[in-house]
C-alpha cells in the first residue's frame, strides 16, 4: 500500500481507487491503511465490489468518497481477538472512537460507523436490533449517504469522478511484497522459525556445514526478510540478531555464561520486535524451542549422537591404559628403603634400590656417588632420600 500510494503521488495521479473486497483483518494493519489515506493529497475513493466488512469498513470510512455494486455490503466491524471472541472493553472503545472519527472527517452521521462496531446501538430499522452490528446494504448505505453511487463497474466509478478519460494504472503486488505476505503469515511463522532452530540443531550433530545448516540458516534469512519487506522491522531488529548470534558463538569460548545469556536474550528479543504482535510471535518461538530441545534430547538418548561441532573447539581426547598411557604410579612401598645412589645428587640424582634404578632427589644438599641412603619421603612419584649415617 505504502509503494502504490508514493508512486500514485510522484506521477501527479487525479484519484486513487481502492477496489476493496474482504472480510476484515488485522486492526493494526488497518490503522497503518487508515493513516495513509489521511495524509494523501490526492482524491480516494472505496470501490466495494464485493463486501467491505470490519477493518475494510474502517478503510473504506477513511476514503473521500465510497461507491458500491449492488449487493455489496459494509460493515459489521467489532473488534475480535485471535480466538473469535468480542476483545476487551478498551480496544472496543478506542475502536468505536476511530470508527465515529473516520465517519465524521467526512462528513457522514457518526451513528452508523458507531453502531458497526457497537452491538449496543439499536437500528432495528436497518436489521441492527440491539445486540447485532450494523451492516449496511448497498442501498441502504446509498440512503444515509454512506455510498456516494451504486455503480456496477470501476468505469462507473470514473465517471462519477469525471477521471473516465484518464489513463488507468494497476498496481499490482511485486514478488518480493508476495513474498513477505507469505513469509508473515500468522501459520508460516512459528514454521519457518522451527525450521531455523532445528536446521541449527542438527548442525551440531553433522560434521561440517551442510544441508541442515543451509535450511536453517536460509529460514532465517526468509524471516527477517519478509518482515522486512513487510514493514514489520527495522534494520535495528536485525542488527540486534546478528548481535545476538554473535555473543553465543563468543560464548564458547569465553567462561562465565554471560556472553551466552545476553546472546540468547538478544535473538530472541529481535524475533520478538520483528513482528506487529508480541504475544504471537513469543508463542512462535516457544513453539520453535520445545521442538528443537526434544530433537536434541532424541538425538542424544535415542540415536546416541554427540555434537560434531564442539569436537572441532574443544579438546575431547582421552587417555588410558587401553591407549598406552601410564599414569604417575605411588611408589610409597620404598619409603624406610636403603640404597646406593648411582649418580651424585646436586639435589637430584639416580639411586639403585633392590636393583632398580629411581630418580630421586636429596633432602639436605650435595651426597655423592656410591654412598648408602634411605628413602624418608614419597610423595607420588617424588622419592626424597638421605644419606644414612
Amino acid at each position: 500500500m505504502k509503494r502504490s500510494f508514493q508512486e500514485a503521488e510522484e506521477n501527479g495521479a487525479q484519484l486513487i481507487v481502492l477496489d476493496i473486497h474482504t472480510p476484515g483483518g488485522a486492526v493494526d494493519a488497518a490503522g497503518e491503511i487508515g493513516k495513509l489515506l489521511d495524509e494523501t493529497d490526492t482524491r480516494t475513493v472505496a470501490f466495494i465490489n464485493d463486501r467491505a466488512l470490519s477493518a475494510g469498513a474502517f478503510i473504506s470510512l477513511h476514503t473521500d468518497a465510497i461507491y458500491m455494486v449492488p449487493n455489496a455490503q459494509i460493515g459489521a466491524a467489532a473488534v475480535i481477538d485471535e480466538q473469535g471472541n468480542m476483545a476487551d472493553k478498551k480496544a472496543q472503545s478506542y475502536w468505536r472512537s476511530a470508527m465515529k472519527s473516520a465517519a465524521q472527517t467526512n462528513g457522514l452521521d457518526p451513528k452508523y460507523a458507531i453502531a458497526m462496531a457497537d452491538p449496543d446501538i439499536d437500528l432495528p430499522q436497518y436489521g441492527a436490533e440491539k445486540g447485532k452490528l450494523l451492516t449496511f446494504s448497498s442501498k441502504e448505505a446509498l440512503e444515509t449517504g454512506y455510498s456516494k453511487a451504486t455503480v456496477s463497474q470501476l468505469k462507473e466509478v470514473l465517471q462519477h469522478e469525471k477521471a473516465a478519460e484518464a489513463p488507468v494504472v494497476e498496481v499490482k503486488e511485486s514478488w518480493a511484497e508476495k513474498v513477505a505476505r507469505f513469509v508473515t503469515n500468522p501459520i508460516i511463522v512459528p514454521i519457518l522459525l522451527t525450521l531455523a532452530s532445528l536446521g541449527l540443531v542438527l548442525e551440531l550433530y553433522s560434521p561440517g556445514f551442510g544441508l541442515p545448516g543451509s535450511i536453517g540458516l536460509a529460514s532465517l534469512l526468509l524471516f527477517f526478510y519478509g518482515h522486512l519487506v513487510a514493514g514489520l522491522a527495522g534494520y535495528e531488529s536485525l542488527l540486534l540478531f546478528i548481535i545476538g548470534a554473535l555473543l553465543v558463538i563468543a560464548e564458547l569460548f569465553l567462561p562465565g555464561g554471560i556472553a551466552g545469556i545476553l546472546g540468547i536474550s538478544a535473538v530472541a528479543a529481535s524475533i520478538l520486535l520483528a513482528g506487529d504482535n508480541v504475544k504471537w510471535m513469543g508463542l512462535s518461538l516457544v513453539i520453535a524451542m520445545v521442538i528443537s530441545i526434544t530433537v536434541m534430547i532424541l538425538m542424544v538418548k535415542v540415536f546416541g549422537k554427540k555434537m560434531k561441532f564442539f569436537k572441532k573447539i574443544i579438546l575431547t581426547d582421552s587417555t588410558s591404559t587401553e591407549s598406552g598411557y601410564v599414569s604417575n604410579v605411588n611408589r610409597s612401598e620404598l619409603l624406610g628403603k636403603t640404597g646406593v645412589t648411582k649418580t651424585p645428587f646436586r639435589p637430584a640424582g639416580t639411586v639403585i634400590i633392590n636393583n632398580e634404578r629411581i630418580d630421586a632427589i636429596s633432602e639436605g644438599g650435595f651426597i655423592e656417588a656410591e654412598k648408602e641412603v634411605t628413602v624418608v619421603k614419597v610423595e607420588g612419584a617424588r622419592i626424597v632420600v638421605r644419606e644414612t649415617e
